[in-house]
């Protein structure tokens, strides 16, 4: 009959041993002394018998932050085929063997090797077997085991915040609802309180107050304001093992707010304000500032001033401001300090949002007593109308008073006041004005048909103080009189047929008056007295500002009489009667059965078709900017191209040209030829100026020949000398460089690279030394360092 061995599994808690390989020699207490084992048995078909029965086990326990400086004993493995001779083997693998956990393979003692965390893993699970040495092959089933770690107090509560904030409205009722704090703590909830957490408030007496066990923060005092203090600092406990002695606790900060109502009312700092605003002040602009003191802040400290009484309340108005909650008084209308010097007003603070729960505690609103004193101010003179409107009638005498403007000054002194007419309204000097009085009075005579209105600007300043001055417009109206005679409304030049008939109308004449009537013009027409008998032709007046002109006789001849002129008398019916004595041109033409025009004498009458005036100029126009075209066209064909100053390239004159001076100019290149010193004997003394034209000839004067060996300095001086006594030399200004010296000189090189750097470094005396063609230089340079030495 085939069995199956058992593990008997003895664990101990107690003391750890010195050593795993040495054996047990003391156990702890933890445990009961009583041997404890786990019959593990596997599958068999028969009935598994049992030995040494005690209670199932498969589960340990193993206490957590082991301080001890040995390995924590655990327990025993122990099976029944173990004889003591050392032929069995045991192993251990699973959650930390061999690691956390080790076995003594020899006699099955099982010890942790480290310090064990609860929070860090509660439960290991392993597995034991019991092996056979020699062969290797198991002895006894695997069984499984589970070790637990048990809890000890070793976690402080932990706050989620290390620090709250909060706020709550300031006046709030005792127990409003602040804010929640939670704690919470590490260690095993299920096993004793080590995880218990209760509250406690440490500071934030007797304001606040918390709930132990639910964190709940709540105001503990009535009436708490803000204006008195805003903020709060809370500290916290959670406390484990339910608050009891021995507890590990943590805290926390909570900082908490009082948020601002309306609960203050505005208050004056003072009941009286005095400001002193000069008459001058113009409307809209501010007098003075006050203010209300209202403890709160933000909209609940906004407040909107009003006057509600006093004398002044149509004269002054108040406004807010709203970033400084100042009230601004501000002018209305315009101040006279003669007329009134001081206002009193009341004027009213009120809270714009009011919080009905603070009713109780009074009006939210004050109000304050403004005095206002207006200062007298030197002002100009005032008009007495804002404008003046006159008439005058056209035909007055030069002096005649049209009218006068009065103004004074408003000032208590009542300064004398001078007017004047501002010239720039009246440039013709058409009027004046007296400066004592106001007069104003005609200077020129007047034309109504010329100008209908005269608009003048009057200035009154103060004799004292001519800066102080006002102005005011003067319309003065030209009325009109009859001093215009009527005339004929247009030019009339007519025509009579030679056919005509007796008292035919030939033409109807009207009139215009330039003057104004009232009731409408009534003219009147007749023939001058000097035609009214001996007149071809009658003249009959409609009554209707109109006359008709009428043939005397049937038959004209126009070879007798070719033109007529028929003087006619317009006359008007105003006061006094203004006539005047207009001509009609009457041409005699022939015509045809119907009166129709077929020929006339008068060209006035035919106008042959040709140009205008305008066509005539503009074609004029024309032909003079034509001919001008053509005039500068051929004078530029005729201007000849100068002769340029170098024609070779090979030809070059190392000449510097000095302009606007008695020299020769651009085209005078014969100047110095280099060929000639070298060679003194190839000299032309009958070349002459080209650049030039003498005023009169002389022959030339020939020199001598130099010699072969004459150096070239004195070659140059003894040209120099010949031509400053020779009459026939031009004056010629130039600076030549020379490329040859000749040997030995004595001036040394001539080039100016060599030069002194400064012009006074110079001595220019040697200037006087070259003749009279240097005397201006001479001058000139001499003059300059005697400056330099004075």
């Amino acid at each position: 009959m085939r069995t199956y061995h058992c593990f008997w599994l003895l664990f101990w808690a107690g003391q750890p041993h010195q050593s795993f390989l040495t054996p047990l020699s003391k156990r702890t207490s933890g445990f009961p002394e009583k041997e404890k084992v786990l019959v593990l048995s596997g599958n068999s078909r028969q009935d598994l018998h049992r030995s040494k029965r005690s209670w199932m086990w498969n589960q340990f326990f193993l206490l957590e932050e082991y301080t001890g400086t040995d390995y924590q004993y655990v327990g025993k493995l122990h099976s029944d085929q173990d004889k003591g001779d050392g032929s069995l083997k045991y192993i251990l693998s699973g959650d930390g063997a061999g690691d956390l956990f080790i076995i003594n393979e020899n006699t099955g003692d099982i010890q942790a090797t480290k310090r064990l965390d609860r929070e860090e893993k509660p439960v290991y699970i392993l597995r034991a077997q019991a092996i056979n040495r020699r062969t290797g092959r198991p002895v006894e089933p695997e069984s499984e085991f589970i070790i637990k770690i048990h809890d000890i107090n070793d976690n402080e509560p932990m706050f989620t915040k290390d620090v709250y904030n909060a706020s709550i409205p300031e006046m709030s009722d005792v127990g409003t609802f602040v804010v929640q704090v939670t704690a919470t703590d590490a260690d095993d909830p299920t096993y004793g309180n080590s995880a218990k957490v209760v509250y406690s408030i440490l500071q934030g007496q007797p304001y606040f107050s918390v709930e132990s066990e639910t964190g709940i923060i709540k105001t503990a005092l009535l009436n708490m304001d803000r204006e008195n203090r805003e903020q709060y600092q809370v500290v916290i406990q959670a406390k484990d093992m339910g608050g009891q002695m021995g507890g590990l606790s943590g805290t926390t900060t909570v900082n908490i707010t009082l948020t601002d109502v309306n609960d203050n009312p505005p208050r004056f700092p003072q009941s009286t304000y005095q400001f002193r605003a000069p008459e001058s002040t113009a409307p809209d602009s501010p007098v003075g500032k006050i203010k209300a003191n209202d403890a709160d802040m933000d909209e609940n400290a906004e407040i909107e001033y009003s006057i509600t009484e006093g004398d002044g309340y149509d004269m002054f108005g108040i406004t807010t401001d709203r970033d400084t909650q100042e009230g601004i008084i501000t002018v209305k209308k315009t101040l006279d300090f003669e007329n009134k010097n001081l206002y009193i007003l009341k004027v009213e603070a009120t809270n714009t949002h009011v919080d009905p729960r603070f009713l109780y505690l009074g009006p939210f609103k004050d109000s304050a007593t403004v005095r206002i004193q207006v200062e007298d101010v030197d002002e100009p003179p005032m008009f007495s109308r804002p404008a003046y409107i006159m008439e005058v009638k056209e035909d007055v005498p030069i002096n005649s008073i049209i009218g006068t403007v009065t103004a004074q000054d408003p000032d208590a002194a009542r300064n004398p006041v001078k007017y004047s007419v501002d010239r720039h309204t009246d440039m013709d000097r058409v009027f004046n004005i007296n400066s004592g009085n106001g007069s104003i009075f005609t200077s020129k005579p007047l034309d109504r048909e010329t100008l209908l209105w005269h608009n003048i600007t009057v200035i009154a300043a103060e004799i004292n103080n001519p800066k102080q001055s006002s102005r005011v417009p003067v319309f003065i109206k030209v009325l009109d009189v009859n001093d215009n005679a009527p005339e004929f409304a247009m030019f009339y030049e007519t025509f009579v047929c030679e056919n005509a008939k007796a008292e035919q109308l030939i033409q109807t004449l009207s009139a215009v008056d330039k003057d104004d009537s009232y009731s409408g013009h009534e003219f009147s027409f007749s023939l001058a007295p000097e035609a009214a008998s001996s007149s071809n032709f009658t003249l009959q007046d409609n009554r209707d500002n109109t006359a008709g002109i009428f043939t005397r006789k049937a038959r004209y001849n126009r070879h007798e009489m070719s033109t007529y002129f028929l003087p006619v008398v317009i006359s008007d019916n105003e006061y006094p009667i203004q006539s005047s004595t207009e001509t009609v041109t009457i041409r005699v033409c022939a015509c045809d059965h119907r009166g129709k025009m077929l020929s006339c004498n008068a060209e006035a009458l035919i106008h042959p078709a040709g140009l205008s005036t305008g066509a005539l100029i503009a074609i004029l126009l024309c032909i003079i900017i034509l001919l001008i075209t053509v005039v500068l066209f051929a004078a530029l064909r005729r201007q000849r191209k100068k002769e340029p100053l170098i024609i070779s390239k090979e030809d070059i004159r190392d000449n510097i040209v000095s302009y606007n001076d008695e020299g020769g100019g651009e085209e005078d290149t014969q100047a110095f030829d280099i060929g000639t010193l070298r060679n003194p004997e190839a000299i032309d003394d009958n070349k002459l100026r080209r650049d030039i034209v003498p005023e009169t000839l002389f022959m030339p004067r020939r020199t001598a020949i130099a010699r072969d060996n004459t150096d070239v300095r004195d070659f140059i001086n003894q040209r120099l000398k010949e031509n400053d006594i020779d009459p026939t030399a031009p004056p010629y200004d130039s600076l030549a460089t020379y490329a040859y010296e000749g040997n030995g000189s004595v001036a040394e090189s001539l080039s100016s690279l060599e030069s002194v750097t400064t012009d006074g470094d110079q001595d220019y005396n040697y200037l006087s030394d070259w003749g009279p063609r240097f005397k201006k230089l001479a001058d000139m340079y001499g003059a300059m360092d005697s400056d330099k030495d004075s």
